[in-house]
C-alpha cells in the first residue's frame, strides 16, 4: 500500500516495524524555506529499508514515513511535550539540526497554525495507519512487537558525549514491553562475545530510552510490545554527504538486527 505520507507493505506475523524519519520527500513551499545545511537532511535515518530488506522473509509489516522530519516529526507528541526534559532534544517541527544548525531561514519557521496542519495533513495519517496495523495484527495473534527503528550518527557532541555505543534499545525504562522481550534483547547482546559480531556495543535504556511512538503505543498490558533501536549510522553507511550505503558494513549489521528482532519476537507472550 503506497500512500503520498508512507508506504506500508503488510505481513502476516506479530512484528510491525515502523521507519518515522527515513523520509526525504519535501513539499516545494517548505523546501525553499530551509537553511543551506538544512536542505542536506543530514538528520534523515538514511537508508533504512534496505538495511531491514530481511524484513519482507520474516513476515513482517512495515510502515515507513516519505516526508523529511524537518516538515513534521512523527516520533515526538502532537502537543510537542519534551520527552527528555532537561535534555537538548528537537521538535514536532524542528527548528535546528542535531548539531545545532538553524533549519529554516530567518522569518520562515512555521507558525501555530501552519504546524496544525502539518498535524494533520502528514502526522495525523501516519499514525492512524499505525494503529490500525497494530490493532490487525493483534486481532490475528492476540500480541504484537512494534520495533520502532532509527538510526543517527555516531557523534554528536551537542545530543552526547562521546561515541553512541552501536545499538540503542529504548523501552521506556522497561515499560513499553514484556519483562520477557526485553531480557531476550540483553540476552542476544550477550551471545554477540566470540562472535564475528562482538565488536558491537550496546545498551538498553541509555541515551535514548524510544520516542513516542514506543511510549505512546508500548502497552504489554494492552498486548502490544514497544521496542525502539536507535542504532549508530557508522554500523551501515557513511556519516558524511552523500550518505552513502555501505553494502560492506550493512552485511555485518542486518544478520545482528536480524537476530535482536527474532529473539524478542519469541519472547513475545501469547494470549
Amino acid at each position: 500500500m503506497v500512500s503520498d505520507v508512507f508506504e506500508l507493505k503488510r505481513g502476516a506475523q506479530p512484528l510491525l516495524i515502523s521507519i518515522p524519519h527515513m523520509g526525504t520527500r519535501m513539499p516545494a513551499g517548505i523546501a525553499g524555506r530551509l537553511t543551506p545545511a538544512a536542505n542536506l537532511l543530514a538528520d534523515t535515518d538514511w537508508h533504512l529499508a534496505q538495511l531491514y530488506d530481511f524484513a519482507g522473509a520474516m513476515g513482517a509489516t512495515v510502515l515507513q514515513a516519505n516526508y523529511s522530519r524537518y516538515v513534521i516529526d512523527l516520533n515526538r507528541p502532537p502537543g510537542d511535550e519534551s520527552l527528555y526534559p532537561g535534555q537538548t532534544t528537537t521538535s514536532l517541527c524542528p527548528t535546528e539540526t542535531f548539531p545545532g544548525e538553524p533549519v529554516w531561514q530567518d522569518g520562515q519557521a512555521p507558525d501555530q497554525d501552519e504546524i496544525g496542519r502539518r498535524l494533520a495533513g502528514y502526522w495525523r495519517p501516519y499514525h492512524d495507519q499505525l494503529q490500525a496495523e497494530l490493532q490487525r495484527l493483534r486481532a490475528l495473534h492476540g500480541a504484537v512487537l512494534l520495533w520502532d527503528a532509527h538510526s543517527i550518527a555516531s557523534h554528536l557532541p551537542r545530543l552526547f558525549e562521546g561515541k553512541l555505543p552501536d545499538f540503542n534499545f529504548g523501552t521506556n525504562e522497561g515499560r513499553s514491553c514484556a519483562v520477557a522481550v526485553q531480557e531476550a534483547i540483553q540476552h542476544t547482546a550477550s551471545t554477540l562475545a566470540g562472535t564475528p559480531a562482538a565488536s558491537y556495543t550496546s545498551v538498553i535504556n541509555g541515551r535514548f530510552k524510544g520516542g513516542y511512538i514506543t511510549r505512546h503505543y508500548g502497552q504489554p498490558q494492552q498486548h502490544i510490545h514497544a521496542v525502539q533501536l536507535e542504532m549508530c549510522q557508522s554500523t551501515y553507511m557513511d556519516e558524511i554527504p552523500p550518505f552513502a550505503y555501505r553494502r560492506d558494513l550493512a552485511r555485518q549489521a542486518a544478520p545482528v538486527i536480524e537476530a535482536f528482532m527474532e529473539a524478542a519476537l519469541r519472547a513475545l507472550p501469547r494470549y
